[in-house]
């Protein structure tokens, strides 16, 4: 029956002015300026566990306690040189693949032979005995767990080598799986409801690599990315008067650095490195630059490091007098063009840095300058953050000025290790070595007596302030922008995890 015309216009009317009831939005983007290019756990792996695609044996909580992973439990034998991992049990691949024993041994013995925290473990083998991963050590080590914890350290399923044993695929057991993947500036995710523990309460999630702060800033301000990370001082001010935006700023145990070749003859005495500490404007930096004039480094481990930052030491200063004064005892002298010349060499160096971390040119600016003054004639590259671990490896390297996580293993005695142990890192000493320092290390990594640890941790940090292979510039502060409607966020100042599974729409 055909309704009158009055009738079917006024229904028309209702339907067209009732209010829209958006659907509840399930999706969660993020941007960060970390470019993920690889399927390579000892290459990308930093990037991808913060996305909880995939799992380690050992987890931890934002404040670094070790927690059940893939592992339910751990123990040591009573003379510490046989360590024991209980898997977890029902837990598979992304591909519905079993995760086991065999795939966790193999996964583990190939993140051994690679670079990554376990190359500096006293680990001489890794095997299965009675369906536990057992790692058989030459010392003890009780630091294991905790590297165990590490990026590189994640289990990927047998179904994400090729034949010839390459990554080609993100393949893991984590709450997230892969659904796209752009290297290296895109992955799209959706939950695995095959998880074994509880389900995230989104159903999608996306990370994009923006490296350009300013397009960061704009992804957050229009709503394209829901949390961004890394915002430079500009941004980061302006997103504070943008009403639908949450701004932090959080303390974390990363470090703004200048890594120096020791091993160059313009450094290889300390005092050499002494001066050009003392010839870095730390305040102004943290003032003008990064605009946390708290920040100013006066050692090289941050107050977020917990017992590895020190009350004792002298805090390191600035004084470009004593700066000259150490340099002319090296047989520096200024030449007509006000560059410090020795031997019939100029005092010219190059900076490599990079521009994914907004600040890092600025600083190197300053720097620049100031260095100027004092007669050293700086040259800046601002290229790709690869450049500083290649000029490592093939002894070019000058200057890298770059900022350093020092809580990529819960406990930071497994990114000291990789760094200021025998052979230094490429992300830390380059031509130094300090037998105390690399005896300390080993103390620190196999004893869990907190008081014989705290007496060595006292020694690195006491030499590396004194030696300054590494010279520290300004602490990191960890800037986020959240969309306010986005609940259960929580910023991991261990940088491990975004914490995509916990986090839910208000509305």
């Amino acid at each position: 029956m055909m309704k009158p015309l009055g009738m079917a216009i006024g229904l028309a009317i209702a339907l067209s002015t009732a209010p829209v009831v958006a659907a509840p939005k399930t999706d969660v983007t993020i941007a960060s300026p970390w470019e993920v290019a690889s399927f390579d756990p000892a290459v990308a792996g930093f990037a991808i566990q913060k996305l909880q695609i995939m799992e380690n044996l050992v987890d931890a909580d934002a404040s670094g306690v070790l927690r059940p992973g893939l592992a339910t439990d751990w123990s040591a034998s009573e003379d510490g040189l046989t360590w024991a991992f209980t898997l977890r049990e029902g837990v598979t691949f992304h591909d519905g693949s079993p995760f086991d024993v065999d795939a966790a041994v193999s996964a583990l013995t190939r993140a051994w032979g690679q670079p990554g925290v376990l190359k500096k473990a006293p680990i001489t083998g890794i095997s299965d005995m009675d369906g536990k991963v057992v790692f058989t050590l030459e010392t003890p080590f009780t630091a294991l767990p905790a590297f165990l914890a590490h990026a590189s350290t994640i289990i990927p399923a047998p179904t994400a080598f090729d034949a010839e044993g390459k990554p080609v695929a993100l393949i893991r057991t984590g709450p997230f799986k892969v659904t796209e993947f752009v290297p290296p500036q895109s992955i799209s995710m959706a939950r695995n409801d095959g998880y074994w523990g509880a389900l995230p309460k989104i159903e999608t999630a996306s990370y994009l690599a923006a490296g350009r702060a300013e397009t960061r800033a704009l992804l957050a301000e229009s709503g394209d990315a829901d949390i961004v990370f890394t915002l430079d001082p500009s941004g980061y001010s302006h997103l504070q008067h943008v009403d639908a935006i949450e701004t932090k700023a959080v303390p974390i145990p990363r470090v703004v650095a200048l890594k120096v070749n020791a091993g160059h003859a313009f450094f290889n005495d300390a005092r050499a490195r002494q001066a050009l500490s003392l010839s870095i404007p730390r305040d102004g930096i943290a003032k003008a630059i990064t605009r946390f004039p708290e920040a100013a480094a006066d050692q090289l481990f941050p107050p977020a490091l917990g017992g590895w930052h020190s009350k004792d030491l002298a805090p390191l200063e600035t004084d470009l007098a004593k700066a000259a004064a150490l340099l002319a005892e090296l047989g520096w002298t200024k030449g007509d063009d006000g560059i410090l010349t020795r031997d019939g060499d100029r005092f010219s160096i190059l900076l490599r840095t990079f521009p994914d971390r907004p600040e890092l040119p600025l600083i190197a600016t300053a720097l620049q300058d100031t260095w100027r003054e004092l007669g050293i004639e700086l040259e800046v590259s601002v290229a790709s953050y690869s450049e500083i671990p290649a000029g490592h490896q093939d002894g070019s390297l000058h200057v890298a000025l770059y900022a350093r996580n020092y809580g990529l293993t819960p406990d930071p005695v497994g990114s000291v290790m990789q760094d200021f142990g025998t052979g230094g890192g490429d992300w830390g000493a380059m031509g130094w070595d300090n037998a105390a320092v690399a005896k300390a290390i080993d103390v620190i990594a196999s004893t869990a007596d907190q008081s014989i640890r705290g007496e060595n941790i006292a020694k690195v940090a006491s030499i590396l302030h004194r030696e300054l292979p590494v010279i520290p510039v300004v602490w990191y502060q960890h800037t986020v922008s959240i969309d306010k409607k986005l609940g259960g966020v929580v910023i991991d100042p261990l940088q491990r995890s975004y914490g995509l599974s916990e986090m839910y729409w208000t509305e």
